[in-house]
């Protein structure tokens, strides 16, 4: 059996490689490639081209990228016309992944194309919805998500999210000394991201150690290129700090955390780390992002409770003062946020979703038709 699975960051990276080790388990002679990142190279792909620094903040940003994506798109179009295999999975990146199903169409591939994550979960966008139902099979990981769809008279799949089978809670800590604890830094996958984060972050690092003198901090790096980033940033404040790759390694070590908002919040959050959120764009980005975004929170967690139980930062309000009280706050007493953990859990779905998810992988690779319940 032969898979090829399309990603285009460090979040899609992940449950690519997480759902390509369940089918594994189930079909071990499975072979995958395709288009990602470390995590999937990792996981035994044979990457057709890696995706290093291509999420982008901001509309010129992702404008400057389109011409590459096109190219790479048809480049991959006609790769999988002439040798086709048993499926195509894509997962979240519209920019990329959806004009790929859609290219696969209008060329006359007939094979199945899987949908993990269809983009614009929480943007309820119908024609966006309708594009990913004509020309693929939905499996979202967001119970919204099936939700709108279903609104929309739209089959798609739900099992819950792969991170509630992923992510065990952690080993629990003892409070932090008054005078000390270790904060980790996780400020995106994004090469943008983690250059307009990184600063704020290092300054709330040094108020809270003006506070606490014996403060560690550590800060994790997605792949090569936000190491180099990360490590010129804490030269640029003569600072030293110990650089980790993932974020499940600085989590581990973590009293709290500063987090860009994304993945790695919720996955705290399964962790019990407790953590605050931020997301800083550039003034242009921040004003399309204003008229397209409805909603009260835009950190996971709490788009999930529907409350606040992260505090999350965005733009002005996201200053190093603003972080670092936050922080202080949740090292002096985790309890709250810990405790909506559980919740939160609950909310993802039931812990066999990765098995199911991939489950229903293997049926569509098979040729049998998909059961949506």
């Amino acid at each position: 059996m032969r898979v090829f699975v399309s990603t285009g960051e460090a979040s899609g990276d992940m449950l690519a490689a997480a759902l390509a080790e369940a089918m594994r388990a189930r079909e071990p002679d499975i072979e995958f490639e395709g288009i990602g990142s470390e995590r999937m190279a990792a996981a035994g792909f044979k990457l057709t081209i890696r995706t290093d620094g291509w999420a982008s903040m901001g509309l010129w940003a992702a404008l400057v990228k389109i011409v590459p994506m096109v190219l790479i798109g048809a480049a991959h179009v006609a790769r999988l016309r002439l040798r086709p295999v048993d499926l195509v999975v894509l997962v979240d990146f519209g920019a990329l992944n959806l004009r790929l199903a859609q290219a696969l169409r209008r060329v006359g591939y007939a094979g199945p194309v899987l949908y993990f994550v269809p983009p614009g979960v929480w943007l309820d966008r119908p024609s966006q919805a309708r594009a990913v139902a004509r020309n693929a099979v939905a499996l979202t990981a967001f119970a919204h998500q099936r939700d709108f769809y279903r609104s929309l008279g739209l089959p798609i799949a739900y099992f819950g999210h792969p991170l509630a089978s992923l992510v065990r809670p952690g080993t629990p800590r003892l409070p932090a000394p008054a005078d000390g604890g270790t904060v980790a830094l996780l400020p995106g996958s994004r090469y943008d991201e983690v250059r307009r984060h990184m600063p704020r972050l290092i300054a709330a690092c040094e108020l809270l150690r003006a506070r606490r003198p014996h403060l560690k901090m550590i800060v994790s790096a997605a792949d090569r290129g936000c190491e180099r980033i990360v490590q010129a940033a804490l030269r640029g404040a003569g600072i030293s700090a110990r650089v980790l790759r993932g974020a499940r390694p600085a989590l581990d070590e973590a009293d709290a955390a500063f987090i860009a908002s994304g993945t790695a919040v919720l996955e705290a959050m399964l962790r019990e780390v407790a953590c605050v959120a931020l997301y800083v764009v550039s003034p242009a980005a921040a004003r399309y992002g204003r008229r397209v975004w409805k909603r009260r929170h835009f950190t996971l967690p709490n788009l999930l409770l529907e409350r606040e139980v992260v505090p999350e930062f965005w733009q002005d309000a996201a200053s190093p003062e603003a972080l670092a009280a936050a922080l202080e706050d949740l090292l002096r007493d985790p309890s709250g946020q810990r405790a909506a953990s559980n919740e939160l859990r609950a909310r993802l779905g039931p812990p066999d979703a990765l098995d199911r998810a991939a489950e229903f992988a293997l049926a569509l690779a098979r040729g049998q038709a998909p059961v949506f319940a």
